[in-house]
């Protein structure tokens, strides 16, 4: 009998599917060196995540594993290295020697044979044993050479930091090497990984199906927040989410990265607001991202159901298009497209669709892109890795997290959006280019509307996509589920992965 979802924890997850991960980097990167003419040789080695404190106080924050390390060995705890001998195919973890008041403060001190069996690697050490231990294990001529982790993630705009530990200046350190070959590796992602992505899916589409059903007038935007994380906790085992939950409400969810500091999730509920929730579970260390777009009082007027569909539209004809080979800035395109399209079909806007597309009309109102890999991480790391895979610089396309082909086994968003941004929408109405396709009669009742988001997240197949998210999008579903109605979800179990039974 399988375990039931509320059971659920980490134990559950099995560990293969991190060796998985660790021979395909392995594959991947003995190529490398071969093409290179390189020795096969030294050590792929990472530096896990510490855990850090709140500014200058003793107060722990909530540890999450650095991703790239979670991938590799998906270790829950702190302080940890681990290192893959590229000759033997060997894993190895380093785990800190803890001082014995740890077991009267933090629990007990596990011995080391209880993280090799946990995380199946081939053997553990203590990580003031890792310049030592490297040495003897190291078989070729000379100083064994490390292969650091060092390169730009194109989202953040950071770089991953590279290992240190006392005694690295006995080593050949290459920093250039391992970042693009294991960031390639997690594009694509294996049954065991699309697994998990689908747990995260499940319990997010299903939660916000529940805050749909909970929304009323008068509450406020952290309460719809709350009933999320509570969801997603008490019924999926989801400590984390995967990024800050946005619910934006009236003229608010038309600020792309509400929920922020600075905006809070803190404005009342109006009777004739639209709500944007972009909320997303992260389970084992693979998220989830999903937004919906709903009216706060469970009916949508009648300039709600025109962006809202306009918005429909866009998301579903994505969905119809995605497949391998199809480039990510066309699916852009498509999307903006569909949404100029019926916002000319309701007399908002003028004139030739493909001499609005020319002129960048779609960006004044979708700014952002249509969507970004999701792996491990929200914004999963990738997306301009390859040559020829440029950041294109035209308005909104700009904002595109990728401008790859689509392959099979990636995990992509598709988040179209239509938003009326004054910041945007005043300077195009006044541009002597752009000026002549408004309806300025029409779309000025459309002002301080904020916007809709549609988002759900897919997984490219040999021939097509499927679509992971399982909430109401249609507008007689969305009214049902919040009269009541009930919603067919069926929740994809993480135990069917376990070999526990």
């Amino acid at each position: 009998m399988m375990a039931s979802p509320s059971s659920l924890s980490p134990t559950d997850v099995p560990m293969e599917l991190h060796a998985l991960n660790r021979n395909k980097l392995l594959h991947s990167f003995r190529d490398h060196l071969s093409l290179s003419s390189r020795p096969l040789h030294g050590f792929i080695f990472l530096q896990g995540g510490e855990e850090q404190t709140r500014h200058c106080t003793d107060h722990i924050e909530l540890f999450r594993q650095e991703s790239y390390f979670a991938y590799l060995f998906g270790v829950q705890e702190p302080g940890f290295y681990g290192a893959i001998d590229i000759a033997s195919g060997e894993s190895m973890l380093f785990a800190p020697r803890l001082p014995a008041d740890y077991a009267v403060w933090l629990g007990e001190i596990k011995p080391l044979s209880h993280f090799k069996e946990r995380y199946m690697v081939s053997s553990v050490y203590y990580t003031d044993e890792i310049s030592k231990l490297l040495h003897d294990q190291y078989k070729g001529s000379g100083k064994p050479s490390l292969y650091l982790l060092h390169g730009l993630n194109t989202d953040s705009n950071n770089y991953s930091k590279p290992a240190d530990f006392e005694g690295i200046d006995n080593f050949v350190a290459d920093l250039n090497a391992l970042h693009p070959i294991l960031t390639e590796c997690r594009v694509l992602k294996s049954a065991l990984e699309l697994s998990l992505i689908q747990f995260a899916n499940d319990i997010s589409s299903e939660a916000h199906v529940e805050v749909m059903r909970k929304t009323k007038v008068g509450m406020k935007e952290y309460q719809l927040e709350s009933l999320f994380l509570h969801h997603t906790y008490m019924y999926g085992g989801c400590r984390h989410c995967s990024y800050t939950c946005i619910c934006a409400t009236g003229d608010s969810s038309a600020v792309l990265h509400y929920g922020h500091a600075a905006a809070p999730n803190d404005k009342t509920l109006e009777d004739g607001d639209m709500a944007l929730l972009d909320m997303g579970a992260e389970y084992h260390f693979y998220g989830s991202d999903i937004t919906c777009s709903f009216p706060v009082n469970g009916k949508f007027t009648t300039d709600q159901s025109i962006v809202y569909n306009a918005v429909l539209r866009a998301h579903d004809a994505v969905i119809s298009n995605v497949r391998p080979g199809v480039s990510w800035v066309d699916m852009h395109k498509l999307a903006e497209r569909t949404i100029l399209e019926s916002l000319k079909g309701e007399r908002l806007l003028f004139g030739e669709i493909d001499a609005m597309v020319n002129e960048r009309l779609g960006a004044v109102f979708m700014p952002h892109g249509l969507g970004h890999l999701l792996g491990i991480d929200t914004h999963d790391p990738g997306g301009y890795l390859q040559v020829g895979a440029e950041r294109p610089k035209e308005a909104g396309l700009k904002s595109l997290r990728t401008s790859r082909q689509l392959l099979e086994g990636m995990v992509i968003t598709v988040e179209p959006g239509c938003y009326f941004i004054d910041a945007l929408l005043l300077p195009a109405m006044e541009n002597t280019r752009t000026s002549k396709y408004f309806n300025r009669d029409q779309i000025s009742r459309f002002r301080g509307f904020g916007g809709v988001r549609i988002e759900s997240d897919v997984y490219v197949t040999c021939d097509g996509c499927v679509n992971m998210t399982k909430c109401p999008r249609e507008i007689n579903e969305i009214e049902a589920v919040m009269a009541g109605a009930p919603w067919p979800i069926i929740r994809t179990s993480i135990p069917s992965l376990s070999t526990k039974t």
